[in-house]
């Protein structure tokens, strides 16, 4: 089977390896205006990623452990505020510049510049630092979803240190970083592959990747997929196929 990387709408992404394990980063789904509903349902889930707290971000980790009981990677705060209010799960803590390896898949935590706040009936819980995430398997290209990030120039860092040749990158502005910023954080990490996320959900956000498209330097253009929601991207060694 084709690995696959698969855009479900906001900042949720879904991995799928060669043996059809699947890998959600940033589970929002039911509530997710721009998921279209044949895929809100999930068949399959066999690990979850965060990058941070807030509810469109983690919105489905709740239903997605009492389905399938995936481990759960997050920084420790996030993992103890997610036991804490969802009283169930498994979860693999980790934090800013570690990378460990769960069932064969080297995840590595990197920074990234937002907040990060769990709702719960009793109002915010602390949810640890914001961060980023690079996924790392055998025979197929790593892939660095930045979660809600400003640009920073530390990007030049985690492309030294993990060579991504996928980059997932916010561009909406208002809460992330806006067309110029991931522009600029393209540049940094000289990636194979640029897929924008994160615009179009709601007004307040870029309604289309047409802004960041043009703030692309002309040699980067050609890297950049703007992919429809639920289209799945052929993943291999080399980037996206």
């Amino acid at each position: 089977m084709n690995a696959t990387i698969t855009w479900l709408g906001h900042a949720t992404v879904r991995l799928v390896l060669p043996d059809e394990r699947v890998i959600l980063i940033d589970p929002w789904l039911a509530d997710n205006p721009a998921c279209p509903e044949p895929l809100k349902t999930v068949s399959r889930c066999d690990m979850i990623l965060l990058t941070h707290a807030h509810f469109d971000h983690v919105g489905e980790v709740a239903t997605l452990i009492k389905s399938f009981d995936p481990p759960v990677v997050a920084n420790p705060d996030l993992c103890s505020a997610l036991q804490k209010t969802i009283g169930a799960g498994h979860y693999q803590g980790m934090n800013t510049g570690g990378t460990q390896t769960v069932d064969g898949v080297r995840i590595s935590m990197t920074q990234a510049f937002h907040s990060s706040g769990l709702d719960t009936p009793e109002g915010p819980m602390y949810g640890g630092m914001p961060n980023g995430l690079v996924v790392s398997a055998d025979r197929l290209a790593p892939v660095y979803h930045a979660g809600d990030t400003d640009v920073f120039g530390d990007m030049k860092l985690i492309a030294q240190l993990f060579e991504p040749k996928i980059a997932i990158l916010p561009i909406g502005d208002h809460f992330t970083m806006g067309a110029r910023g991931a522009a600029l954080a393209t540049e940094m990490l000289e990636p194979q592959t640029i897929i924008p996320v994160h615009y179009g959900t709601f007004p307040v956000l870029a309604p289309s990747a047409e802004e960041f498209r043009q703030a692309l330097a002309p040699q980067w253009r050609e890297h950049l997929i703007v992919p429809t929601v639920g289209e799945a991207l052929t993943w291999t060694d080399a980037g996206v196929g």
